[in-house]
């Protein structure tokens, strides 16, 4: 990437969205996989309370802390010239208080230079996410399925099929816009639905499992590169298979190893 690249910012995601631009965003969790795609031209890196998941062996998000969250996104944000980085608020670190949300926003900020914070919620969390906002923290909303409320919703099922959650969905992405949200995640939505939150706002609105008719997309990188094949919703597309190529590769160093092929002389001192 040439030195000349700029930052991206949020405010620059409105602009995007007001060119009609697609925005691409992917999840990261560590400083080399960051860089590839900050190096690649990647408009956003989310470092997702999905790390629970990928990175821990968790079956939720939910366990992971606001410590966890810190070396990621630290990690992550060393790594990105280009891409705006944004970590997950994770479970409990702003549902408390908003004088708790307040700090643990703050201190998320300070300790890992993220250039934004994602918040799931809509009218319930609405003066917590004005606070932060007001502070002078970016923040992105997150709709639909919120996997920080898994427990509550009883699985990770589609949401909003029905009315009643489908016009809130509506009057949160509203709020959350007024609030001063620069973008909003919806999850997991009818993409009908999600085409309607688009249009009903200016901010940019980030689709997964939302359907085409949005402002862009996020994926968890993982599954995106294909490290599990057994882990294939019908949102995701695998665009690489590296669970096959990662595995040959393990095999292929063991083989040499016990053949006593590798190191060989070029590669001794």
């Amino acid at each position: 990437m040439p030195d000349s690249v700029k930052k991206i910012t949020s405010k620059e995601f409105i602009s995007m969205k007001a060119r009609g631009e697609k925005i691409a965003m992917l999840t990261a969790y560590d400083y080399l996989t960051a860089t590839i795609f900050d190096q690649a031209g990647l408009d956003s890196i989310l470092v997702g309370d999905s790390a629970s998941n990928v990175m821990q062996g968790n079956a939720n998000t939910i366990p992971i802390t606001v410590d966890d969250m810190i070396v990621y996104a630290r990690s992550v944000a060393r790594a990105c010239k280009h891409s705006l980085v944004i970590c997950d608020m994770p479970f409990g670190s702003y549902q408390i208080s908003k004088t708790d949300a307040m700090q643990n926003a703050v201190r998320i900020m300070k300790e890992t230079g993220a250039d934004a914070l994602k918040i799931e919620g809509g009218e319930e969390y609405i003066d917590t996410i004005s606070c932060i906002i007001r502070a002078g923290i970016p923040v992105c909303g997150h709709l639909g399925l919120t996997p920080q409320s898994v427990k509550a919703f009883g699985g990770f099922g589609v949401r909003a099929k029905e009315t009643a959650e489908a016009e809130k969905l509506i009057r949160d992405v509203k709020l959350l816009e007024n609030a001063g949200c620069f973008a909003i995640v919806i999850e997991k939505v009818p993409a009908e639905l999600a085409a309607r939150a688009a249009a009903a706002v200016k901010v940019p609105i980030i689709g997964i499992g939302a359907g085409n008719d949005v402002d862009g997309q996020v994926l968890v990188s993982q599954d995106m590169l294909g490290y599990d094949p057994s882990f294939h919703p019908k949102f995701v597309r695998a665009y690489a298979n590296l669970h096959d190529i990662i595995t040959k590769a393990v095999q292929d160093y063991q083989s040499d190893v016990k053949a006593k092929a590798f190191p060989n002389e070029s590669e001794s001192y």
